[in-house]
């Protein structure tokens, strides 16, 4: 096995431990108590990129329209989002986040930002930023691969 052959069984193979972890982690801690990771992530990139609509929405987050539409819809119920008409298209509704929701969403990335400090303590700050970076990228590929539209990056405060 070449190189890059062995270098990419070492990703797969933690890619995969990676993913159980993470369950793990869900399964073990009240951190998504107050917000599942659907919620999480649709509260976040609406904080992160703004109001926007159903269909651009359901792309940034690599979901069908419909998928999203039923995310918004609960996140409404609990008064996490508000729906309004768009300026130029009345049938379209634009998805903002409320107080409440950003919020709640604020308590949770803070309790993840603890829970990874706790984690990751004793990692230098290069370490910690050489990680950001390598996950950054590695989603980015993964955006651009699987999402339709996705010509760059994920939108993410670290990338702003």
């Amino acid at each position: 096995m070449d190189g890059s052959l062995e270098a990419l069984d070492v990703i797969e193979r933690q890619t995969a431990v990676l993913v159980r972890h993470f369950e793990m982690f869900y399964r073990r801690t009240d951190i998504h108590d107050d917000l599942d990771r659907a919620e999480y992530l649709l509260l976040r990139t609406l904080s992160e990129v703004g109001p926007q609509d159903i269909n651009t929405l359901a792309a940034a987050l690599g979901l069908d329209p419909s998928t999203a539409g039923r995310q918004v819809s609960a996140l409404d119920r609990q008064g996490l989002v508000a729906r309004a008409p768009a300026a130029n298209d009345r049938r379209r509704s634009i998805i903002t986040p409320t107080a409440a929701g950003l919020r709640r969403m604020e308590a949770v990335r803070t309790a993840r930002a603890e829970s990874l400090a706790d984690l990751l303590g004793g990692w230098t700050e290069e370490e910690l930023h050489t990680l950001g970076a390598m996950f950054t990228k590695y989603n980015g590929a993964v955006a651009r691969k699987f999402l339709a539209g996705a010509a760059e990056e994920p939108v993410t405060a670290a990338t702003r």
